[in-house]
């Protein structure tokens, strides 16, 4: 075989080596409901037949001498590869080459391919004199950890789909299906007004944009000119394929949750009072929320490396042991709560000298007095109200009233008490839901 036959057959390598090793992989490619069932076209049909036909010769033939790092790159980079390792690991009770892990791994490979080969993709990852395309996206993928991103999202994923008690198959098959429908968005099509001065008066001419990185949170029309629902743009949102920032007005601060991918939050316009500011910022400050997952992966990454075969679901097992390190036994921690070096962002972009400027010092030291009466303060506002509430001449020691104590009281237990009752000065706090 010359170096050109072999470069351009190098692609069959992985299904040849599979064969080899005795897997399953060449009946699912054979399948009609297997790697077929992916798309109709001749072309793919003739593509599948071809590899399948050169798994069956278990010849892996004369190599080319980047053969090594090709099989590196699609053991480390495959969008397919990638997938099957996440789905494994929050569904260890099937086999590695089980054709419905198979199935579903391909579902978000194909998704992937379909991202790829987007305009935008294409001019990011190409460069020039590159003829070999998907090399380049193999290698993109292996040097940015795709493989982190989907067994972290196929974590949240269980959780958020309520699989964790589904079988085995149903839960991949989900993971599967939703990571397909968040890659499978697709662009908007957004009006825009250009508007320009023609002598003395105003010309306004409108053209259209491709959004891609940034959509409304509604019902929308893509380039195509198919609709695309709500639903679909806030899960496309609550995944790592799009950006962690949430504008967001009044529309936005009930009702939705932008967690899982989210911790940064910009107003557009302030509300009137501290409760909506706090539901605005509460959209992303949820049960295993971006910030919290950034903060357990800062602290507790020792817990899943270095340790031989890497551990079914990674996040789990970092979730578990940050859970029995916590100094008090509450489901909070790490759930809702884990400290580091990431924090829930608030940003408000207003101009100087705006009614906004002082609008939002007033809401911060209101909303400061309302998380005070709940008993959840965030430190750092707390103590710069109260500094200033000192400043502006109340004696420190007043402030003892408003502490809520939860220590056990000095009073004796009442003989009608059964053993281990603590009473407590004051009534516990609810959880936050």
């Amino acid at each position: 075989m010359s170096h050109q036959e072999a470069h351009s057959a190098e692609w069959a390598a992985p299904a040849v080596i599979d064969d080899l090793l005795g897997a399953r992989s060449r009946a699912w490619l054979e399948a009609p409901h297997g790697m077929r069932a992916l798309a109709s076209e001749d072309a793919f049909q003739d593509h599948v037949a071809e590899m399948a036909a050169a798994a069956g010769t278990r010849d892996i033939g004369a190599s080319s001498d980047d053969l090594p790092g090709l099989l590196v790159d699609v053991a480390l980079g495959s969008p397919a590869v990638c997938a099957l390792r996440a789905l494994r690991r929050i569904a260890p009770e099937l086999a590695w080459d089980d054709p419905c892990l198979l199935g579903a791994a391909a579902e978000v490979a194909w998704s992937f391919r379909a991202l790829f080969n987007q305009h935008d993709a294409v001019a990011l990852l190409r460069r020039d004199g590159d003829d070999h395309y998907w090399r380049r996206v193999l290698s993109y993928c292996a040097r940015h950890n795709l493989q982190a991103t989907l067994d972290e999202y196929a974590h949240y994923l269980v959780d958020a789909k309520v699989l964790g008690a589904k079988a085995a198959e149903d839960r991949a098959i989900g993971v599967a299906r939703a990571m397909a429908q968040a890659l499978a968005i697709r662009p908007s099509q957004i009006d825009v007004d250009d508007v320009r001065v023609d002598g003395e008066s105003l010309a306004i001419r409108k053209f259209q944009m491709r959004g891609r990185f940034a959509m409304r949170l509604a019902d929308y029309k893509d380039e195509d000119g198919a609709v695309a629902r709500l639903g679909g743009v806030r899960d496309a949102f609550n995944s790592p394929f799009r950006p962690f920032v949430l504008a967001t007005t009044s529309v936005g601060q009930e009702g939705l949750d932008f967690h899982p991918y989210c911790y940064r939050v910009y107003h557009w316009n302030l509300p009137g009072n501290p409760v909506d500011l706090e539901q605005r910022e509460g959209r992303v400050h949820r049960y295993k929320g971006h910030a919290v997952r950034l903060n357990l992966a800062e602290r507790q990454t020792t817990v899943v490396r270095g340790r031989g075969q890497a551990p079914d679901d990674p996040w789990k097992r970092m979730f578990e042991h940050a859970r029995s390190e916590a100094a008090v036994d509450t489901d909070l921690i790490p759930y809702w709560i884990y400290e580091g070096s990431v924090r829930v962002e608030r940003c408000v972009p207003m101009l100087p000298f705006s009614r906004e400027v002082t609008r939002l010092a007033w809401l911060k030291r209101s909303l400061t007095v309302y998380r005070l009466a709940f008993g959840q303060p965030r430190q750092d506002d707390l103590l710069r109200y109260l500094e200033t509430l000192v400043g502006e001449g109340i004696d420190a020691t007043t402030l003892e009233a408003l502490q809520i104590r939860l220590q056990p009281g000095s009073r004796d237990v009442p003989d009608d008490q059964p053993p281990g009752t603590e009473i407590l000065d004051r009534p516990p706090l609810p959880c936050p839901r």
